[in-house]
């Protein structure tokens, strides 16, 4: 069986150091082939890929999802046969279509050949004026993209990275963003995100195991031991067909609906009274905290006021620029500690009747 990764990305965004860095730190032990189409470039950044042991079908005229996807299927077909690869990386042209490339994937009709992960590389610093002047293309890009990883975050102000983020979830509510530097971070977390391992709902997921195992093994004031079971429900405002409703219309021609929070709601039903119903809420930043402001924020989840939470855990960047601030919480206890980077910043509540908006404002989360 071999993978399908697609990287998309505007030129320059950096999608080739993406996969250099993919291949030398999450791809080790594994057979790739990389196809890549940059009009004619493609000799230019395949000196180093072959250096590393990499297989290179270059395809030089044309590009994948436009007059190639006649003899796409054909040329992985190749490919599969000539080396049996683990994985095939595509590297589109920074000015094709995601939507296009991922169809023909999809469209290839053999079983050994599996789409896997659809990842677009965004310059942070640079998203704005692409979506102003080539929206047709970067907006496609973007709303296609299971992750989207940032480029050149390193240096831009918190404001000015929380714009682009807020700006990215208008058209993809529900993909995962890398906000953190690149250098900061392993390749193998890059491909955790992009293999949907490491996610905001992934995260929540595990706190709430971890509370139903806590709930699990407490006894009641009746003397009995309850067996609680947990359902996941998942509600997202858009679904993952990203259909926009009223709001922003950009350069692409569709109106954009905006939600500058990527937040989750999930709801665990026990087996008993409606009262015991527990809500979990997570959120995604890219905002640096103090470790004033996070131990200030899990006080205040012991006054009540939001809720009766439970269970709070979560990682943020430190304003003071040494390593991570994560933090556990169980009423009345509170743990921080300073910890590696990871993709971006996550807080996870759970508990009963939940004051979304307050914690919200609880996390500056605007």
């Amino acid at each position: 069986m071999t993978r399908i990764d697609i990287f998309s990305g505007f030129l320059g965004a950096g999608k080739t150091t993406l996969i250099k860095k993919l291949i030398a730190e999450a791809y080790q032990g594994e057979k790739l082939v990389l196809i890549e189409n940059e009009f004619g470039e493609i000799a230019v950044d395949g000196g180093f890929l072959a250096d590393a042991g990499v297989e290179i079908t270059e395809m030089s005229s044309g590009c994948i999802c436009c007059s190639l996807v006649g003899d796409f299927a054909e040329a992985l077909e190749k490919v599969k046969a000539e080396y049996n690869p683990d994985r095939v990386l595509i590297e589109p042209s920074g000015v094709g279509k995601l939507s296009d490339v991922i169809r023909a994937v999809q469209d290839l009709g053999d079983s050994d050949l599996v789409p896997g992960s659809f990842t677009t590389v965004v310059d942070a610093t640079r998203a704005r004026m692409y979506m102003k002047n080539f929206g047709e293309f970067w907006c496609n890009q973007v709303e296609n993209a299971g992750t989207i990883v940032l480029s050149r975050t390193k240096g831009m102000s918190a404001g000015k990275l929380e714009q682009c983020v807020a700006m990215l979830r208008e058209h993809n509510p529900t993909a995962v963003i890398v906000t953190t530097p690149w250098d900061e971070l392993d390749g193998r977390q890059l491909r955790a995100a992009m293999e949907s391992e490491d996610t905001l709902k992934a995260e929540l997921d595990r706190l709430a195991a971890e509370v139903e195992d806590d709930d699990e093994d407490e006894e009641c004031c009746c003397g009995h031991d309850h067996h609680h079971e947990h359902h996941h429900e998942h509600h997202h405002d858009h679904d993952h067909e990203h259909e926009h409703e009223h709001g922003e219309s950009c350069s692409c021609g569709h109106d954009h609906e905006h939600e500058h929070g990527h937040e989750h709601h999930h709801h665990h039903h026990h087996g008993h009274d409606a009262d015991e119903v527990f809500t979990s809420w997570g959120a995604e930043t890219a905002r640096k905290y103090t470790e004033e402001e996070i131990a200030s924020a899990l006080a205040e989840l012991d006054s009540l006021r939001l809720g009766q939470a439970v269970r709070a855990k979560g990682y943020v960047d430190s304003a003071d620029g040494n390593g991570w601030i994560y933090f556990d919480y169980v009423p009345g206890e509170r743990e921080l500690r300073r910890g590696a980077a990871s993709v971006t910043g996550r807080l996870c509540v759970i508990g009963a009747n939940l004051d979304e908006d307050g914690l919200k404002e609880l996390f500056s989360l605007g």
